[in-house]
């Protein structure tokens, strides 16, 4: 299949996973093209990968750059000229509307171009349930030829928020577990926990709803009990005040600031729990990677989150907004060797569940129902 996949380029879980889906059904002989503002952070070469820049012009005329207008118009040039399909779009906005139109606009000249709508969190859960965007996803979902959701969760959002009628499959995200590392790096502990220390580590985009400070005050609590170091990966609107708030702790001289990585999965290999302490979480990717690498998770109990962290196996769920009971679970982990070789083979086993391999041809079968569909 010659598939188009339309996502955000950026370090997030739905850049991420379309990314790897992307590199995955090439590695499977399909050819692959990805179009979007930016080249994605997760994309490497592979002769079956291409890459189409979507580049906005500046007009004076615009306070706001038409950038769904530019996606449209991409879309059915590469459509058109690549031979493409179907696409698989990432994130409702704007790119299901912005497939729609190039449906039609290719329909109109004879070209059938179906596409696949991946609803990955936020799109529903908060932008999508701005009144000014309802309408629009609405229409665009009920004329996607198929519609996902990464959880159960996310999908039964989904009916909440949007008088949707049609069908929503779930096919949760993924990892590759083989490609990730499940063994500490003994050189690495030691740059980060020279006195041998337990290594808390969180990974995001430090927006509000990660609410990371809970993470601060998770750790504060939990090196009261257990010595501990805390390493925080990622950059986003959140870190210069999280940061003020590290410099006026007690604990700040061991927590550290590590920045964005492309790869982070080097570092949490080497860690002993990962702490996620969103308000809600439509999947949990970065849970998943973290269990990829044999880390125990301690985390917040909303959204998809229980359908990735299994409590008292991968690791231990509380309540949002309570560092408390965060701390309290992530000292019962850490605290006897035997308890924290259960959780460590539960992580590992939880991630199998969700290995590409299980995943990917969920993803093939749906686009060969699709495109059946069409040829009736």
């Amino acid at each position: 299949m010659r598939i188009g996949i339309v996502c955000y380029p950026t370090f997030g879980g739905s850049g991420v996973v379309a990314t790897e889906l992307g590199m995955a059904l090439a590695e499977k002989g399909h050819i692959i093209h990805f179009i979007t503002y930016d080249r994605p952070v997760r994309l490497r070469d592979h002769p079956n990968v291409f890459y189409h820049e979507v580049r906005v012009s500046d007009y004076p005329l615009f306070d706001y750059q038409p950038y769904e207008l530019v996606l449209t118009s991409k879309l059915v040039d590469v459509a058109k000229f690549e031979g493409l399909d179907l696409l698989h779009v990432h994130y409702a906005i704007p790119h299901a509307s912005a497939a729609w139109m190039a449906q039609r606009i290719l329909a109109a000249e004879g070209k059938h171009l179906p596409f696949v709508t991946t609803l990955h969190g936020t799109d529903i859960t908060l932008v999508g349930r701005d009144p000014s965007f309802e309408p629009v996803i609405t229409f665009s979902m009920e004329r996607s030829n198929a519609v996902t959701a990464v959880s159960e969760s996310l999908k039964q959002d989904t009916y909440t928020h949007f008088p949707l009628k049609r069908q929503v499959e779930v096919i949760p995200n993924f990892v590759c577990v083989k490609q990730y590392p499940n063994t500490p790096d003994p050189a690495l502990r030691k740059r980060y926990a020279p006195n041998d220390e337990k290594l808390v580590v969180h990974v995001s985009n430090f927006r509000p709803v990660k609410r990371v400070e809970d993470v601060l005050a998770m750790f504060n609590l939990l090196r009261e009990r257990i010595p501990a170091r805390l390493l925080l990966i990622g950059d986003g609107p959140e870190r210069q005040r999280l940061e003020t708030l590290c410099r006026h702790s007690s604990s700040c001289h061991a927590i550290q600031f590590l920045g964005k990585m492309t790869r982070p999965e080097e570092v949490v290999a080497s860690c002993d729990l990962f702490a996620l302490t969103s308000e809600s979480e439509s999947f949990g990717l970065a849970a998943l990677e973290a269990m990829a690498c044999g880390v125990p998770v301690v985390s917040t109990n909303g959204g998809g989150l229980p359908e990735v962290n299994i409590h008292g196996k991968s690791g231990l769920l509380s309540p949002v907004g309570d560092p408390a009971a965060m701390a309290e679970n992530a000292f019962e982990i850490l605290n006897t060797p035997d308890s924290f070789a259960r959780f460590r083979q539960g992580a590992l086993d939880q991630a199998q569940r969700f290995d590409l391999s299980l995943v990917l041809p969920r993803y093939e079968r749906l686009y060969e129902s699709v495109l059946a569909a069409e040829n009736v």
